[in-house]
């Protein structure tokens, strides 16, 4: 399967599209939200992980030392697409696992 590139900005989508998988247009966001927020999460500790390499003890709120690789690694981040792009490109792909809870009667 062809790997399609993520946009970087808002894209119209059919709601017809976003809720075939689950018959719900509604549950479908559900999962797409919850599949954001992991994103992000993901996201933010490898940020974090990348940023700590750089601080230091004598660091104080004055005095904010900020190099260039430090900013090249931020820059990096503030253009990858937004979470919620990334979450729905999956969705629609198929690649998100999604189970439905509860009791469900035959």
């Amino acid at each position: 399967m062809e790997k399609r590139p993520i946009p970087t900005s808002t894209v119209t989508r059919k709601i017809t599209d976003i809720d075939a998988p689950t018959g719900n247009v509604y549950e479908s966001v559900a999962i797409i939200a919850r599949r954001a927020n992991q994103i992000a999460a993901e996201t933010k500790q490898e940020l974090n992980r990348k940023l700590s390499e750089f601080s230091t003890s004598t660091d104080s709120l004055e005095e904010t030392f900020e190099n260039r690789e430090q900013i090249e690694i931020s820059r990096f981040y503030e253009r990858l697409p937004k979470p919620s792009i990334i979450a729905t490109e999956e969705f629609l792909d198929g690649k998100i696992y999604f189970r439905r809870g509860g009791n469900e009667e035959a």
